[in-house]
């Protein structure tokens, strides 16, 4: 697990109505818009491994890169979860 402190950034919008425009407006097929997900928990992988390259002290000694994809068909929610690296709040800004 990496030794950063991890911190939340406050997400101002309407979540349903983003999802919507996402989904319906830039993909035309929905699983696209799912396997866009899987790819940015990959590229978070991606990243710690490069940077634990030079930044020992990143990742823990032995646990292995794992992306979880949890669905939960009571509340209808699917949860997409990696252990890879976050965003610095400069990146997150400019993103």
């Amino acid at each position: 697990m990496a030794t950063s402190h991890a911190e939340k950034q406050p997400f101002a919008a309407e979540v349903d109505q983003v999802l919507s425009i996402v989904v319906n407006s830039l993909y035309s097929h929905k699983e696209v818009f799912l396997r866009e997900l899987i790819s940015n928990s990959s590229d978070a992988l991606d990243k710690l491994s490069f940077e634990a390259l030079t930044d020992h002290g990143l990742a823990a000694e032995g646990e292995p890169l794992r992306i979880e994809i949890e669905s939960d068909e009571k509340n209808k929610t699917l949860t997409i979860r990696d252990n890879g690296i976050g965003m610095t709040r400069d990146e997150l800004a400019k993103n």
